[in-house]
């Protein structure tokens, strides 16, 4: 049997990517930049619209074909929601690792409803607005949502090309271009990236009713 493939997706806007350094060299890289002026030639620029969400479903769907055997996806500073991010890369491509089909990254599980309450209180939200993540489900899954949506803070995950595939590459399409059109579409998808992969990315029984579940203890630079 094959060693399995792995590659790194990062959706770049202004961060400072000098930590790519550290990344292992089997991960294949695909730097994606919405800056006015991406840092290398070689990274993909993309127009600055729907946030990391878009950046994701574009390489979803531009590599839907030729997808690794797993691929990390994560923003241009991944450390602020995974500060052990580097451990986790090394992790995961270790022969002995259990490796899930999808696998949130992050160390907060929080909760929101179907109208956005988290978001509502979230301190970068000035005019207090919510989410329709009603509509939202809908319109993607053509199917009523639930009641609510526990999800690991930060966007960011990993996800097996055999769990990709469990939609077809329309619907990555279809996807992308509510990144673009919905509103709040990326906080939306933020919520939802393991129903957008059609899995179950935080077991309700466990959670047992709690809303915030801190994962690791959380470290602060002083």
């Amino acid at each position: 049997m094959s060693e399995p493939s792995f590659a790194l997706v990062v959706a770049h806007y202004h961060e400072n990517l000098n930590w790519l350094r550290r990344v292992p060299a089997v991960y294949q890289k695909f730097i994606y930049s919405k800056a006015e002026t991406p840092p290398l030639s070689s990274h993909i620029q993309l127009p600055n619209i729907g946030r990391e969400a878009h950046t994701y479903l574009q390489h979803l769907v531009a590599q839907y074909h030729n997808l690794s055997d797993y691929t990390v996806f994560c923003q241009g500073k991944p450390f602020d929601h995974a500060y052990d991010f580097h451990a986790t890369l090394r992790q995961l491509i270790d022969a002995e690792a259990d490796k899930k089909p999808f696998q949130w990254l992050g160390h907060i599980i929080d909760t929101d409803t179907p109208d956005g309450d988290l978001y509502k209180q979230w301190s970068k939200n000035e005019t207090g607005e919510g989410l329709d993540l009603e509509r939202f489900h809908q319109q993607l899954f053509n199917a009523a949502g639930p009641d609510s949506y526990p999800f690991v803070l930060g966007a960011q995950f990993v996800v097996s090309r055999e769990q990709v595939h469990q939609r077809p590459q329309s619907f990555y399409q279809k996807a992308l271009e509510a990144a673009s059109t919905f509103p709040l579409a990326a906080h939306c998808f933020e919520r939802t990236w393991d129903l957008v992969f059609e899995t179950t990315g935080i077991d309700r029984n466990w959670l047992a009713g709690r809303e915030t579940v801190y994962l690791k203890t959380i470290k602060r630079l002083i």
